[in-house]
Order: structure tokens, then C-alpha cells, then sequence
């Protein structure tokens, strides 16, 4: 125990101070006293200590800043300068390292500016035959030269330029196909299209009282007819005959097993009619003297059998076959696909013709027809 000094008696400083106490504690001790902390220690257990004090908001610029600011062309000044620039800066959070120009002006500009810049491109069809017209629409970003959103409209309308042909077809006209269409829908009754023109000279699908004898000579016949297409392509006499292998639309393996089926359902097969064969033969014949009409009849065999063709399976299996549907009317993928991707080349190949051989290719659609009615007629009689 320390002893308290008496009356009369000096006092000693380290004698009469707390035990222990150094000489660098009492050095810590006066540098706390002449340079404080920068901000109070607070405890590491929240559970007893008082919230953080809300940070002050600096004082904000005055009126005459203000307007000094608002009548100075936004042009000549940078992003992150001026008061209102650097406050708003340091309050907005820490940026990425940018990659690009724009990325690190984005960094530093205003709160509002920190998007990057976009540029949003629309596509529409103005018309069946006027091509597409896009427009790009650029948000401005602070620090960045317009150069740039005059550019993106640049690249757009030279993208609108090189695409407008492909959708309208070689020389900005109407696509070959849809010539081909146009002239066929025409040949239909106004019973199966909206924009047929014919009379009608057989009763109508829902009418119609087939017979499995009469539906096997069809199906022998439609075999005969798809597997010469088939060979006229693979063995392509014309160049460009070869441009139509593979397409998926392909049926000469359907129907085999089609028949097949038959054949175990204890039905004959019958052999090729006298329309079969006389279609087949006509075929060989075009396709190595006339080849436009023989890619008329190529279309119109192919398409006509995934529309009004469908259709008709149908009737049938529903009154002969109990609603099996055959392997004829099954492909494999995306049938719009495979049609469009025919249309695709079928456009390409025509767009080296004439004028003179389109119009020759388009007047064989009725040929076309008949060959194709003399089949169809085989089911109901």
C-alpha cells in the first residue's frame, strides 16, 4: 500500500502514481491528449451502443452557381467538374474498371448519365412487296460524340439495304414462288381456296365414298410419281436439279412402309395405273428438255400434297382406316421449315431465268393439275 504524504512533506510523481505505470504508457497517454483520433472508438458490441449519426449532406451551391452553370453550353463542359459534378460523383459508388471509353466517361459522369448508351433497332414489313424499314433510336450519353449514333444508323440502313432483296425477291420484285402460288391458287375451286376461279368438277372431299381398293391405287400411283422427282434430282441431268436432294419432303420411303402395312392387313397391292405412269413418264420427258416446267410440276406435286393433300388423308383415314394416320403424311422436323427452306432455293434458282422462262414455268400449272386430278380421282371411283 502507498503511503499518503504527510503535512509539510513534497510529494513525489512516481512514488504516488498508479503501480506499474511506464514511462511509454505515460507517452501514449499525452499523444491522445495532443492529437485525438480521427473518429471516436466505438465498441464492438452493438447490442448496448447507439446508432451511427446520419451523414451530413454537404452544403449545397448557390443560386448564382446555379444559373452560372445552367447558361453555359453543355458542350464545353466535362463531366465531373463544377461542385454540384464533384459532389454528385464521390456520392455515387465505385465503378468497374471500363474496358472502353464510354464505359469509364459513364464511371465519372452524373448519377443520371451512368447507363451505357443504347441503341434499339426495330424491324417491320411495311407491305407484301415494299421490303422492311427500320429505325434506330440512340439514348446520348454526356462525353460522347454523336459520330458514334450516326454510325448505328448507317450500319442499319446498309443491314435494310442488303436484306430488302432477299425478302422481295432478285431485283426487288415479287418472290418467283409467290408468282407460282398465285397462279395455282387460282386453279382451285372457290369450295377449296378463297382465291379460286375454277369450276368445280368433282364433288367436293367431304362427299366423297373412298374405297381401300381405290385409296391403294392412289398411294401405288403417288409412289411412282415421288420417286421419279427423287431420281430426276439425285441424278440432276440440270445442274441445279441437284440443289433439291435432301430437302425432307421426300416420300417414297413413307409410302413403302405405307404399303407395307397394307400388305399385312391382308390387302393386295395393285400395280401402277395407266395416270401413274403416263405422270411419270411426262416427268422424265421434262426434265431433260424443258427444265422450268419441270420444276412447276417439282412445286406443285410437293406443296399440294402438305396442304390439300393432308387434308384429304385425313377424310380417308377417317371413313376406310379408322383414323390411322399413314406414314405419307408424317415428316420428320418442322414441316414450315422444310417448306420454307424449298422456297428459299426455288427462289434462288429462278432468279436467273428470264422473264420469258418464268412465264413458261408458270403456264405448265395446269398441266400440273391434271396429271395431279387423275390420281386423286382414283380414290373415289
Amino acid at each position: 500500500p502507498h503511503r499518503l504524504p504527510q503535512a509539510g512533506e513534497r510529494a513525489s510523481p512516481a512514488r504516488h502514481s498508479p503501480p506499474f505505470q511506464s514511462s511509454a504508457r505515460l507517452k501514449i497517454q499525452q499523444a491522445a491528449v495532443f492529437y485525438p483520433p480521427a473518429c471516436p472508438l466505438r465498441p464492438h458490441s452493438s447490442a448496448h451502443s447507439s446508432p451511427p449519426p446520419p451523414p451530413t449532406a454537404p452544403r449545397p451551391h448557390s443560386k448564382a452557381t446555379a444559373r452560372r452553370y445552367r447558361h453555359r453550353p453543355s458542350a464545353t463542359r466535362l463531366p465531373g467538374h463544377g461542385t454540384l459534378a464533384r459532389y454528385k460523383s464521390a456520392s455515387a459508388p465505385m465503378a468497374p474498371a471500363a474496358a472502353s471509353a464510354s464505359a469509364s466517361l459513364a464511371a465519372t459522369a452524373p448519377h443520371h448519365a451512368l447507363a451505357p448508351p443504347r441503341a434499339s433497332v426495330s424491324v417491320a414489313a411495311a407491305g407484301r412487296n415494299s421490303g422492311l424499314s427500320v429505325s434506330v433510336g440512340v439514348r446520348p450519353v454526356p462525353g460522347i460524340s454523336v459520330v458514334n449514333s450516326q454510325r448505328r444508323r448507317m450500319v442499319a440502313a446498309a443491314a435494310a439495304t442488303e436484306m430488302a432483296p432477299a425478302a422481295r425477291g432478285e431485283g426487288g420484285g415479287k418472290p418467283f414462288v409467290d408468282e407460282m402460288r398465285a397462279v395455282a391458287m387460282r386453279l382451285h375451286t372457290k369450295d377449296q381456296a378463297r382465291e379460286g376461279e375454277k369450276e368445280p368438277q368433282a364433288p367436293p372431299v367431304a362427299r366423297w365414298e373412298p374405297t381401300v381398293e381405290g385409296y391403294l391405287r392412289f398411294l401405288v400411283d403417288s409412289k411412282l410419281v415421288f420417286q421419279t422427282l427423287e431420281d430426276i434430282v439425285d441424278r440432276a441431268a440440270v445442274p441445279w436439279y441437284a440443289e433439291f436432294r435432301n430437302t425432307g419432303l421426300e416420300r417414297s420411303e413413307p409410302l413403302k412402309k405405307d404399303l407395307e402395312w397394307f400388305t399385312e392387313q391382308g390387302h393386295t397391292i395393285p400395280e401402277p395405273t395407266a395416270a401413274g405412269t403416263a405422270y411419270a413418264s411426262y416427268l422424265e420427258e421434262l426434265s431433260e428438255k424443258d427444265p422450268q416446267a419441270f420444276i412447276c410440276h417439282f412445286y406443285n406435286v410437293y406443296f399440294a400434297h402438305t396442304a390439300g393433300g393432308r387434308m384429304i388423308g385425313k377424310k380417308v383415314a377417317e371413313k376406310i382406316l379408322d383414323k390411322k394416320e399413314l406414314e405419307f403424311y408424317k415428316w420428320e422436323g418442322t414441316l414450315s421449315q422444310l417448306l420454307q427452306n424449298v422456297r428459299t432455293t426455288l427462289n434462288q434458282v429462278a432468279s436467273s431465268w428470264s422473264r420469258e422462262e418464268k412465264d413458261h414455268c408458270l403456264e405448265e400449272t395446269e398441266k400440273s393439275f391434271a396429271y395431279s386430278g387423275d390420281l386423286l380421282r382414283q380414290i373415289f371411283t
